[in-house]
């Protein structure tokens, strides 16, 4: 019976979490649909040519206007890779599109305030200037050579289907002409199905995990093991162990958000919950597509070089946040509470469940099913389709 007792605790924290977040999310991904639905993407594999600073800079930008989806920013950054664009500016670009969206960061403001969102985003060109700089110390010659000679191999990982789908609006037509046309709506709800079916599994694991975090594992532990009476020793380990505890919990991109709260309600340090949201990208089961594309030396490089920013830009943001008073020091972040209320979230969460319900409808209308049976797929011999 307690077993049953815990395991019913864990599912309530992760059912109350996932009320708490849908709002932001169904947000998040309508906006994010809006701007794939009408932001052109012609050109962009030449704009990425080099590691230059405008280059690394188009690629953040591209990536940001990108779906979250974990495992479609990394088939897109291979693609982009094959069609020329330079290795540090396709990382630059999956960098991006899992840390720099607009749903990450309401979710993030939503669930565990603004503090965290501006962390996000400026942790993120750290981490991205980071990695180019280790790219280009050791990232280079025949190590890329051999990671493009396995990357024309066109091994299959995961979404590649989602990857290689371009479903924006074409047309010399301005941006609202575009948008509230037939095709744009059309175009939205297939974004808003496509990314919602992208990272939905990430998203229930991530809220199963931070549930039982949540019932099971006793504060006083997780204070012991963040060091939280030793604000040295929690600063220095924060983002050393933040990234790790991502590798090993096999959640990407939105998914992490809950969990990240949890540890964040634990005391972990400000500096360990950024690295933690970081490492969506150095996942086990993303280590094992980044073998399949790219080889085992190129990808020990790159989790390597990835770890390294991560921690990096976990330090950098807490140094900057700190002196400026912009570390929360509220540790009881509500999204670990159970039970549902007639309170604001519950308010917001009814008319966006009605917007989620009207694109879904659209979706379903437009004959657009068959694309959810495509997301999958494989790589094209050429990768002639992008995102």
């Amino acid at each position: 019976m307690d077993v049953l007792s815990a395991v019913v605790d864990a599912l309530a924290m992760a059912g109350s979490m996932g009320w708490q977040i849908l709002w932001p999310l169904v947000l998040g991904f309508t906006l994010s649909g809006v701007i794939q639905a009408v932001v052109r993407k012609e050109r962009v594999t030449q704009l990425m040519a080099d590691d230059s600073p405008r280059s690394i800079a188009v690629s953040a930008l591209f990536g940001a206007a990108s779906s979250s989806c974990s495992y479609a920013a990394v088939a897109l950054a291979r693609a982009l890779f094959r069609k020329g664009a330079d290795f540090a500016a396709a990382m630059a670009f999956e960098i991006a599109s899992t840390n720099l969206v607009l749903e990450l960061g309401l979710v993030l403001w939503f669930v565990m305030g603004w503090q965290f969102t501006a962390a996000e985003f400026v942790g993120g060109p750290i981490m991205i200037v980071l990695v180019a700089l280790g790219f280009r110390l050791w990232m280079r010659g025949r190590i890329v050579e051999a990671a493009r000679r396995q990357a024309e191999q066109g091994l299959a990982g995961s979404m590649e289907g989602h990857a290689a789908m371009d479903m924006s609006v074409q047309g010399d037509a301005g941006f609202w002409a575009r948008l509230l046309s037939r095709d744009g709506v059309t175009a939205v709800s297939r974004y808003f199905v496509m990314d919602w079916a992208a990272v939905l599994r990430d998203i229930v694991l991530g809220l199963l995990i931070a549930g039982a975090f949540a019932a099971w594992v006793p504060k006083a532990w997780l204070q012991a093991v963040f060091f939280t009476q030793d604000p040295a020793a929690a600063f220095i380990l924060g983002p050393l162990i933040g990234p790790l505890l991502a590798v090993v919990s096999f959640v990407c991109s939105v998914g992490n958000v809950p969990l990240a709260a949890v540890l964040w309600n634990g005391g972990i340090s400000f500096g360990g919950v950024v690295s933690f949201l970081f490492a969506d990208l150095i996942i086990i089961p993303i280590i094992l597509i980044y073998n399949k594309y790219y080889g085992w030396k190129a990808t020990t490089r790159i989790c390597l070089v990835f770890y390294a920013a991560m921690v990096i830009a976990g330090y950098l943001v807490e140094l900057i946040f700190g002196p400026l008073g912009m570390v929360p020091h509220d540790r009881n972040l509500a999204v670990a509470e159970t039970g549902i209320s007639w309170n604001y979230t519950t308010w917001l969460n009814i008319p966006f469940l009605a917007l989620a319900a009207a694109l879904l409808t659209v979706f379903l209308r437009t004959g657009s099913t068959s694309m959810l049976r495509m997301m999958g797929g494989s790589p094209e011999p050429a990768e002639r389709g992008h995102h």
